[in-house]
């Protein structure tokens, strides 16, 4: 599997990313569902243990879920603190035909705000494999640094395509 990085904005009061991998052995078909089974996220996300629905139906516009189980570290007075973290977050866009979502976060405790992010599953080069990309914008986070994000992600991502990849075997 292929990683790819871009670091769009880093100035100012806002980060924002995007993170994609590359599964050469899976189509946008099989990946698609993966996502859109939004109270699913923990079969698939790396150290996510717990996911399920808060509100609403699983992958409607509106729907909310809890995610708890991974951990973020961050700098707090100088020393590094690492927080099993939790977040609720809501779907406000989904496009089953474009094979895309996005969330935000309505409240977590790893000191995200106005956190946004768009999950889209692409095809890939010469319609072989696809591309699972993920941009994210988030108001800076105190006691964090953009680039340890942003290879979070990355690890995060790289962790879930390989867990969907082996699942379609």
């Amino acid at each position: 599997m292929e990683k790819q990085q871009e670091v769009l904005i880093q100035q100012g009061k806002r980060w924002e990313a995007k993170v994609s991998t590359t599964l050469p052995n899976a189509s946008t078909d099989q990946i698609w569902p993966l996502f859109a089974d939004f109270f699913g996220l923990h079969k698939w996300f790396p150290g996510l243990s717990t996911c399920y629905g808060l509100s609403g139906d699983n992958g409607q516009h509106g729907c909310v879920r809890y995610c708890s189980g991974g951990s973020l570290s961050a700098i707090v007075g100088g020393d590094e603190k690492v927080t099993s973290s939790w977040s609720k977050e809501r779907l406000v866009a989904i496009d089953h035909g474009g094979k895309s979502l996005s969330y935000e976060i309505l409240d977590c405790n790893i000191g995200f705000k106005s956190y946004v992010s768009t999950i889209k599953i692409v095809d890939g080069e010469s319609g072989k494999g696809c591309v699972i990309e993920w941009w994210f914008g988030v108001d800076n986070v105190e006691g964090m640094r953009l680039e340890d994000l942003i290879k979070k992600y990355e690890v995060g991502l790289h962790g879930m395509a390989t867990k969907m990849s082996m699942s379609l075997k």
